[in-house]
């Protein structure tokens, strides 16, 4: 468990690169936005961006990352929220998500990793990819 103190980072991030579990259709893996992230403890965060989706749609994103836990320099926890932009869901209006995440980061540069589930009719399954850069310390 990691020790709860505070923080103030700032990152950055140009969107996500997802692999998704069903590699037979033609979604958009590359998914290009942007976003940022507050750290604002060592176990905690806010998060706040736009990408374009795996059904090539804009969506946004608002949540908060919690992870207490430490394997190595690897912080596990979950990411909770809301997104929008999926027509299959909510009409494309926003839909409330919580997510497995997993984040590792050096001095400079980090990467968030995202399990989402496969719901079938609403939504591709992947793991998703966060590449970010602090740019506040």
């Amino acid at each position: 468990m990691i020790d709860e103190s505070s923080k103030s980072e700032v990152w950055l991030n140009p969107g996500l690169y997802s692999y998704h579990f069903d590699q037979n259709r033609n979604f958009n893996s590359v998914n290009y936005g942007f976003g940022v992230e507050y750290l604002f403890s060592t176990v905690a965060s806010v998060t706040a961006g736009t990408f374009r989706n795996s059904n090539y749609y804009q969506s946004n994103y608002l949540g908060v990352y919690w992870q207490p836990i430490a394997i190595g320099p690897i912080q596990i926890g979950l990411v909770a929220g809301a997104f929008n932009g999926y027509a299959n869901t909510n009409d494309g209006g926003w839909f409330p998500a919580a997510l497995p995440a997993l984040t590792i980061k050096g001095d400079l540069v980090g990467l968030n990793l995202m399990v989402i589930p496969t719901i079938p009719g609403r939504v591709a399954g992947s793991l998703s990819f966060q590449l970010k850069i602090k740019v506040f310390d």
